[in-house]
């Protein structure tokens, strides 16, 4: 075999387990369909993450621990892999264009942001409708825009806008905020915002784009309508783990169950960062997953000589 350990997933669990993995003396190659750093990357501003006393913007980041991992001589393939099987004892990784023997996989392929499933998100995604306010907040300059979810995620992209929008309406199904109390105290007396917190959205409403939102006063039942030009979301996260599911075993909402040691219930298959069943998912927990699964990895193929 080529490789002793495949990383399916370039995010910061799966690169910290390149990165580990390397340093134990495995051949370690990460696949990662997209760009290295994951939703990390894709963050304006990270100011969590130990190291960095003035934070750090979420690309940058991301491609110091990517160089981190290339300086350990792990390859990086950009692939999409699309299944996971064993045979004889070691692992087949099959992506779109070649397959990855190994005897040990750490599962790092974290997860979507979860859709609203309302009428007009899916026919104007793209079109005033993003799920990434780093990537397309600039496109609204001057123009009001709602974010619907009032976590961490929703209200630091939120503080985002506020340099290109007009105004921002934060819509929240629970009847609180659920961020940090920091993340809030930042927005609070803000002239340029509103909360609209106990409230559904129903519908994302246009033709050629997003012209406004339909919210649903959960306490009096009315509705409004509210003119926007785009809607940002974050209402959590979904793993994708539909290749997954006759492999190892996953939790009700479709997480990887592992222990302590980031192991599944597959031997020799691992998992950490965001596609992992728990409570806290941020970077630096990410990274100490991928650390201890790799870890976990060399400690198993040990133990298998």
């Amino acid at each position: 075999m080529s490789h002793d350990l495949v990383v399916i997933g370039g995010g910061p669990a799966g690169l910290t387990a390149g990165i580990y993995g390397a340093r134990a003396g495995l051949r370690t190659v990460i696949i990662e369909m997209a760009l290295p750093g994951g939703h990390a990357a894709t963050t304006h501003y990270i100011e969590n993450y130990p190291g960095f006393p003035v934070g750090i913007s979420g690309i940058e980041l991301a491609d110091k621990i990517k160089q981190q991992v290339l300086r350990f001589g792990v390859e990086i393939v950009g692939s999409e892999v699309k299944s996971i099987s064993k045979q004889n004892g070691s692992f087949i990784v099959t992506t779109d264009s070649r397959q990855f023997p190994a005897p040990a996989v750490i599962i790092a392929i974290g997860a979507n942001w979860k859709e609203l499933n309302v009428p007009g998100e899916s026919e104007l995604r793209g079109r005033g409708v993003s799920y990434c306010a780093t990537c397309d907040g600039p496109l609204f300059k001057n123009r009001d825009v709602a974010v619907v979810g009032c976590g961490n995620s929703g209200l630091q992209e939120g503080k985002f806008l506020m340099q290109f929008v007009s105004r921002i309406t934060f819509v929240e199904f629970l009847p609180n905020i659920t961020a940090d109390k920091i993340l809030s105290d930042r927005l609070e007396g803000e002239e340029k915002i509103d909360f609209l917190l106990n409230h559904e959205v129903m519908s994302i409403n246009g033709s050629e784009r997003v012209e406004s939102i339909t919210v649903h006063d959960r306490q009096t039942g009315k509705q409004k309508i509210i003119r926007v030009s785009g809607v940002f979301i974050y209402v959590g996260l979904e793993p994708n783990t539909s290749m997954l599911k006759n492999i190892v075993d996953l939790d009700e909402k479709g997480f990887v169950i592992v222990d302590a040691r980031m192991r599944t219930c597959e031997p020799g298959l691992f998992a950490a960062g965001d596609v992992c069943s728990k409570a806290i998912r941020q970077v630096v927990t990410a990274c100490a997953e991928g650390a201890t699964a790799a870890l976990s990895a060399y400690h198993y193929l040990e133990s298998m000589k």
